[in-house]
């Protein structure tokens, strides 16, 4: 997707969640009392640097500098990235189950909010229309911005959330520059002749039957990470076998 900006950043385990920039009334019907919404834009899609298996699905306030990392699953961030780059699966995946059905009994998706953050857990609700009634429906994170993105619908949350688990963009860069400060350290401790290992991350390697669908996922987020598509759209084609 052009002009995707792709980022990996430390997570904590407990997981977080994510916020963007566009004040907004949250309907009385969907809330306790109206609420300031923050629509949020996806930035980027990573493996997660603390959970094996997990990615960190990275949210920005739109308009603003305040970021929120988000830990979801294999599978949702398969799900996620396929429709982030416009990715048709053979067989369709359980949001594009969804999305289905919803046109078939004509329901609308209005938008997506991340809610509530209790003891660490996100929590979110999928807003919805028949045509008479407007109804939102409890699901995950993960789940909903999957199911957003091919409805095409904002992505929300509020500002007690984004205060509490978001990141601030500067504190990203603080962070960035004490650990370059630190690598500069480390080369002056080191013989200018010896050899240094290399800090750059290895290349996807092409797909094959040896490799497991776990290290596949991994292996497309790289390359989408590293915006190299062609790569991206052969490992998304074995994917696509394999899940026949």
């Amino acid at each position: 997707m052009a002009g995707l900006s792709f980022i990996c950043t430390s997570i904590r385990p407990a997981g977080r969640r994510c916020h963007a920039a566009r004040p907004f009334q949250v309907p009385d019907t969907h809330f306790p009392s109206p609420l300031k919404k923050i629509q949020l834009e996806i930035l980027g899609l990573s493996s997660s640097q603390s959970q094996s298996g997990s990615f960190a699905l990275i949210l920005g306030e739109k308009g603003g500098n305040r970021r929120l990392p988000i830990i979801i699953g294999m599978f949702e961030a398969q799900s996620i990235a396929i429709q982030i780059e416009k990715i048709s699966p053979n067989r369709p995946l359980t949001h594009d189950l969804f999305k289905s059905f919803a046109e078939h009994v004509h329901v609308v998706i209005l938008e997506v909010v991340i809610s509530d953050l209790k003891e660490g857990v996100f929590y979110s609700r999928i807003v919805c229309s028949d045509g008479a009634t407007t109804f939102d429906i409890d699901a995950r994170p993960s789940d909903a911005i999957a199911i957003g993105l091919r409805f095409g619908v904002p992505i929300f949350t509020v500002e007690t959330v984004l205060s509490e688990a978001g990141i601030i963009l500067s504190d990203l860069d603080e962070s960035e520059s004490d650990a370059d400060d630190e690598d500069e350290e480390d080369d002056e401790d080191t013989d200018s002749d010896s050899p240094r290992p290399s800090r750059t991350q290895p290349e996807p390697r092409d797909p094959s039957g040896q490799v497991s669908l776990d290290e596949l996922t991994k292996m497309l987020a790289q390359a989408l990470e590293k915006e190299d598509y062609e790569k991206a759209a052969k490992i998304r084609d074995e994917l696509n076998k394999r899940n026949g």
